[in-house]
């Protein structure tokens, strides 16, 4: 195989050269490089993009088993990354995170993981039919925010649980926040298991020592990357790379067949191969201008009575060992406004789009596609807010609402034995006491407070209505109104 370096696009120029080509293509997609396609949707997408929507062949390589262009675009993906093996996920982070966990774990083994994962690892061991150990995170009370997990607190559950498979590990939470990664990752190994790390906010830390350090160069074993959400790869695009020792790779391999397409679409696939080209040449300076557009627009935030945006101040605080300063955590409550009022009316009077909204904060994700111009809105935007807000609203009833996280709930049942168990819906306000068969998660940010197998306590039912009452939205039940909800018989 031809030896590429960092600059080249080795799968997108294969699909140019196909295209160029002028092959008469009697294959998938039936709209035939557009050929067949509705006009209202062409006509945007525009004849060049659709020509690149291609189908798996021989000159194309098989992201399944790759030999040639999709081969050389992963090898060079683990290169810049220091990963053993790379590899192009499009079916988001969550395939990846699937694939991570049945690498690892099936049917009854022990998995230990913070009790603020998103729900597509609790998906994970389900599918695998783990039984989940839950570690909890340090909590903010005053931003209601749940941190990362201590290194005392991965090594006492591992001292009760020593016959886990891994532990899984946020590393950043969507918040920015990190956790003592290599720490961590020097208790875990001590048991000989895998370090598994859901770096879904993370696929840019490699570029710079100002932010808090990727989960590879801290010596984590395998980790899933959102390359869309920070980086330039279309959304749906993500990278998992492993390093071997732990990891066994042909297991994760098949794993990582189970869970994605046998059809993958060519230019989402492109695309990571061209975020990766813009990372290798680009990338410092593209980070760079990212952290620093956002520190002057946390400095900015900060000056405006009723906000605050959160920052290295909170680095003594237990669970904050180092923070992404990309991530603007603005907290609304000062104004006496919940996050979703705030949100509103940004997106409705401002045309400003928050990433999430919680109860009492806005996220705002500064990334490569940020400008000056696009900051300063923001900030501006923030400060007339403030300024029409400011001491006209119940401050001390907003203040007064309690923001302390509740316990995790006992797990009775593995997750997979309760969702796949006898079942009946009871009014969810008489649920206390009774067995979880379902996901219950707010997004944003789509932490679960109930999985599965547990069973319901006061305090997490009292939660939920709070956060209800908040207007944030409820995901995972089949009754989204949480007026009902599934339990084990």
């Amino acid at each position: 195989m031809t030896q590429f370096q960092q600059n080249d696009t080795p799968l997108l120029a294969a699909m140019r050269h196909y295209v160029k080509d002028q092959v008469r293509p009697f294959h998938t997609p039936g709209h035939k490089q557009g050929k067949g396609m509705h006009p209202s949707l062409a006509g945007i997408l525009g004849p060049d993009t659709l020509a690149l929507d291609l189908a798996l062949m021989h000159e194309l390589d098989d992201l399944h088993e790759p030999h040639s262009c999709i081969k050389a675009a992963q090898d060079l993906a683990a290169e810049l990354y220091g990963a053993d093996h790379s590899y192009f996920v499009v079916n988001g982070t969550t395939g990846g995170i699937y694939a991570m966990i049945l690498a690892i774990a099936g049917p009854g083994d022990k998995i230990l993981v913070p009790r603020n994962v998103h729900r597509s690892i609790i998906g994970g061991i389900i599918i695998a039919g783990a039984m989940p150990v839950f570690m909890q995170p340090e909590v903010d009370i005053e931003l209601g925010i749940a941190m990362g997990v201590t290194p005392s607190t991965v090594a006492d559950t591992l001292q009760c649980h020593p016959d886990a498979k891994g532990v899984v590990i946020i590393n950043p939470t969507y918040y920015g926040v990190a956790a003592d990664l290599k720490q961590i990752v020097d208790i875990v190994h001590s048991y000989n298991i895998p370090v598994v790390v859901d770096e879904a906010h993370g696929p840019h830390l490699k570029f710079s020592s100002r932010l808090p350090i990727q989960a590879l160069d801290a010596g984590a074993d395998i980790c899933a990357q959102s390359t869309h959400k920070i980086l330039g790869a279309m959304t749906q695009c993500s990278m998992v790379h492993c390093q071997d020792g732990y990891i066994n790779v042909p297991r994760l391999k098949a794993m990582l067949q189970l869970v994605q397409s046998t059809s993958p679409n060519y230019i989402m696939l492109a695309s990571l191969d061209v975020a990766r080209m813009q990372m290798a040449t680009e990338g410092s300076q593209l980070i760079e201008t990212a952290i620093n557009l956002a520190e002057w627009t946390r400095r900015e935030i900060n000056t405006i009575p009723g906000l605050y945006c959160f920052g290295r101040e909170k680095l003594t605080a237990p669970g904050v060992y180092a923070l992404d300063p990309t991530k603007l955590t603005v907290t609304v409550k000062g104004l006496g406004f919940k996050g979703a009022e705030a949100e509103r009316i940004l997106r409705s009077k401002y045309n400003i789009q928050a990433e999430l909204s919680d109860m009492f904060n806005l996220l705002f994700l500064i990334t490569i596609g940020d400008s000056e111009e696009d900051v300063r809105h923001l900030v501006d935007s923030l400060r007339d807010l403030a300024t029409n807000h400011f001491g006209s609203r119940d401050f001390a009833a907003v203040q007064e609402i309690d923001l302390r996280y509740p316990l995790t709930p006992e797990q009775v049942l593995s997750p997979r034995e309760a969702l796949f168990g006898n079942t009946r819906k009871v009014a969810f306000r008489e649920s206390v006491g009774q067995v979880c068969a379902e996901i219950v998660t707010f997004y944003p940010p789509g932490i679960p407070l109930l999985c599965p197998g547990e069973r319901i306590s006061r305090d997490v039912a009292d939660y939920c209505r709070r956060l209800q009452e908040a207007g944030l939205h409820i995901s995972g039940p089949e009754d989204y109104t949480l007026e009902t909800i599934k339990v084990v018989e």
